[in-house]
């Protein structure tokens, strides 16, 4: 088995008003209840779409489903990777907008020191964060999303390049169109959370 993720926005009034320690716990505990319906593994998920807890009131959280991914990091991995083999042959604008996005989300960057968790949104204790990938505080998150509006009108610019020196035959992410899904999903989630105003998490259980 892979690693995998789940990606959740989480309203800032409900989360962000108990202490770092316990944010995760909250979140966990919300998403993991049963009356929730989101572990129900026998009830399909749509994919590029959202996920709402059920039942009335209960609407602190969301999770996103991904295309193409089943749930796995991997594809999120292969597009850090796809970008890699084509950054250097992108127009610099690109470029830089594409490395702020991503190495604020899932990529970690050359030296693998990138951070995905904002400083004090979470209890700086590995035993309490255990399988935190990302966590991104409103702040935070809107500024990602001005970045990701920048550059995704840009993308379509990249097709040529990506498919020269980026498309694979088989695997992960094998060509452009993969690539700009994956983009535009994450795009999806960030425009929601910064219209909300809410912080984005994303865990791997």
């Amino acid at each position: 088995m892979g690693l995998d993720i789940t990606v959740m926005i989480a309203d800032w009034s409900w989360l962000g008003e108990v202490p770092p320690r316990e944010r995760l716990s909250r979140l966990r505990d919300a998403w993991y209840a049963d009356e929730s319906g989101l572990r129900d593994h026998d009830a399909p998920a749509v994919e590029g779409d959202w996920e709402w807890p059920r039942g009335p009131g209960n609407s602190s959280f969301a999770v996103y489903e991904f295309r193409g991914t089943l749930g796995s990091f991997k594809a999120h991995f292969w597009a850090g990777e796809r970008w890699e083999a084509v950054r250097d042959h992108a127009d610099p604008l690109v470029r830089a907008g594409l490395d702020t996005l991503l190495l604020g989300l899932i990529r970690g960057g050359l030296d693998g020191e990138a951070e995905h968790v904002d400083q004090g949104f979470l209890w700086d204790d590995p035993a309490v964060t255990h399988g935190v990938l990302l966590a991104r505080s409103p702040d935070s998150v809107r500024e990602l999303a001005v970045t990701w509006e920048e550059v995704r009108t840009w993308l379509e610019g990249l097709r040529e390049a990506f498919d020269e020196h980026a498309a694979v035959p088989e695997g992960w992410v094998r060509d452009f169109d993969e690539f700009t899904d994956l983009l535009h999903d994450w795009g999806r989630v960030l425009s929601e959370a910064a219209r909300r105003g809410w912080g984005l998490v994303g865990l791997s259980e």
